[in-house]
């Protein structure tokens, strides 16, 4: 069974960074795209798309975080990274790390990004 496990979370005040790691159990090779998703706080059944990338490396970004995010894959370390500057508020969420192969579509279980005004 594949495995994610996301990290890097934290809390920042409003205007700082993070970046966030997923880090996958076997190769990233074998995903087509990689996405981070987010869930705000009280809205357990809404997950946002914040940005995904593929395997030939386009990416694309919520409106919301663009120009202040940026999505890569470190295929190396089978590892996909978000870095996440200018943080505001509203970026407060849980994140979660999402990636789809051939195989079937795999969630990890999520890291805490808290953003203080």
């Amino acid at each position: 069974q594949v495995q994610l496990v996301e990290s890097g979370g934290g809390l920042v005040q409003s205007g700082g960074s993070l970046r966030l790691s997923c880090t996958a159990s076997e190769s990233i090779d074998n995903f087509y795209r990689m996405t981070w998703y987010r869930q705000p706080p009280g809205k357990s059944r809404e997950r946002e798309m914040v940005a995904y990338i593929s395997n030939d490396g386009v990416t694309d970004y919520r409106n919301s975080v663009k120009g202040r995010f940026t999505i890569s894959r470190d295929n190396a370390k089978d590892t996909m990274n978000l870095q996440m500057n200018d943080l505001r508020s509203e970026d407060t969420a849980v994140y979660l790390c999402h990636a789809l192969s051939l195989r079937g579509a795999y969630w990890g279980q999520g890291t805490q990004v808290t953003v203080s005004s």
